[in-house]
């Protein structure tokens, strides 16, 4: 069970909790997020990492987290042009909770 912090309402943890598992829960999110932990990759990179993703859903959820602030998308004008996904300062925040995560997973599903 989650301790209750002294002074925070323990309606609005739960709220921001269910916000966080939302964003994180849709589809894809936290695999791509879990990918770019070792760094940045390019929408090829990504798309052969997450297997059985579309363009297009890869696409829509790439643009989803570099709205979000989590992802930060660079592009090298080239020739040939060259765009690479990265963790942000925000995205990389989520790394103790994602490798918690995968050990939970790994040891209980």
């Amino acid at each position: 069970m989650l301790a209750v912090m002294e002074g925070h309402d323990p309606h609005a943890c739960n709220q921001a909790l269910a916000r966080a598992f939302e964003f994180l829960g849709k589809r894809w999110n936290g695999v791509i997020l879990g990918s770019l932990l070792n760094g940045p990759a390019t929408f090829s990179e990504l798309r052969r990492a997450v297997a059985g993703i579309s363009d297009s859903v890869l696409s829509e959820r790439l643009s989803g987290l570099t709205s979000a602030g989590l992802v930060h998308r660079s592009v090298d004008e080239g020739p040939p042009v060259a765009v690479d996904y990265r963790l942000s300062d925000t995205g990389r925040g989520l790394l103790p909770a994602l490798q918690e995560l995968t050990v939970w997973a790994e040891k209980h599903l």
